[in-house]
């Protein structure tokens, strides 16, 4: 079986990769689809993402579908041919955090394409991947796999927008339109906000925010005064995905707040000095959201029940063995939103 591997900064090959047998409770899925991720891009960048580094040579990826190839003992409620997303998080299921239902903050979590822990946990960017039938979630029939492979980023904001509360009839901005922004918009216009006003410093990202619902996108590199309505008095928004990661989007957000409103952070980009006199003042609240749980099977039941059409986003699928022109083209936030690989 072959695989994308990661070995160093830049130097990513298709190597040979083991192929074991599903044992009992596991699944052989071949993959179908893999969507690049920014984590997939740090590695491949920079060699991992704040104290995270690549040690030993690893498979990338997480956002994964394909089909059933074969079952291990025991497992009945899946069989061969079954189109599957294939849950990248596999938390202990018995740490405190698990049993408090905080599967996300698992103390012993083994999440697909993570050099978090030594040794690594290998992604899922392979032609065949053997996993717990646990995290193999069927799809419905008129879902194609590259849609399934969106679930995780989907999953992701819809755990970001249940740390916002809720969306109906609120006010949001949305910083930063990659991939989870754009999803952002899109889940917030789902949710029922009434107005959602997206930013970022290029246009190509904006565009698809625009196709996705946001009711104004505002480039703050070239039209940072568009903003300036939304200052009146003390701020006018309700709610703020931060998904850029980035400092000087946050600081310049705070002053479009209104005071008690929600910010909810979702980029990394490092760590941030924090302007504490606005939040203290304005009463601001500032969450945290990681990951996801029940968020996963949701968003493939909401993509399945065609509630939310993640479509616009996926902008190019590429074969694996292109993996480097793949990656490339990632990286260039004026040419592509998602791209994916096909396997």
């Amino acid at each position: 079986m072959r695989a994308v591997v990661i070995h160093a900064p830049r130097d990513l090959r298709i190597d040979g990769f083991p192929d074991p047998a599903p044992a009992a409770g596991e699944v052989r899925v071949k993959i179908a689809n893999g969507g690049i991720c920014g984590s997939d891009l740090h590695y491949y960048h920079h060699g991992g993402f704040g104290t995270v580094r690549i040690q030993q040579p690893m498979a990338l990826g997480h956002e994964i579908s394909g089909v059933v190839a074969a079952v291990g003992g025991g497992v009945s409620q899946l069989a061969p041919g079954t189109r599957v997303a294939v849950n990248p998080s596999r938390p202990c299921g018995v740490c405190i955090h698990c049993r408090e239902g905080m599967r996300n903050q698992c103390l012993d979590m083994r999440f697909m394409g993570s050099a978090m822990r030594m040794p690594h946990v290998q992604g899922g960017f392979r032609e065949h991947v053997t996993v717990e039938a646990a995290q193999a979630i069927p799809i419905a029939a008129k879902l194609s796999l590259a849609e399934a492979a969106m679930a995780e980023p989907l999953a992701v904001c819809l755990h970001a927008a249940n740390q916002a509360g809720p969306l109906m009839g609120r006010r949001v901005l949305v910083t930063g339109c990659g991939p989870i922004g754009a999803l952002t918009v899109l889940v917030a216009r789902y949710a029922g906000a009434a107005e959602i006003v997206a930013t970022d410093v290029a246009d190509a990202p904006l565009a698809v925010a625009r196709a996705l619902g946001a009711s104004r996108t505002v480039n703050v590199a070239t039209e940072v005064a568009a903003l300036d309505p939304w200052r009146a008095g003390k701020g006018t928004f309700d709610v703020l995905f931060e998904a850029s990661g980035n400092q000087a989007a946050l600081r310049l957000a705070l002053d479009l707040l209104r005071p008690g409103a929600v910010i909810v952070q979702l980029g990394l980009g490092g760590e941030m000095t924090l302007p504490i006199n606005s939040i203290v003042a304005k009463e601001l609240q500032l969450r945290g959201t990681f990951r996801f749980d029940p968020e996963f099977e949701l968003a493939l039941r909401l993509m399945g029940e065609g509630r939310l059409d993640v479509k616009p986003l996926i902008t190019a699928s590429l074969p694996f063995e292109r993996v480097v022109d793949a990656f490339e083209l990632a990286s260039d936030r004026s040419k592509s939103m998602k791209v994916q690989l096909t396997f």
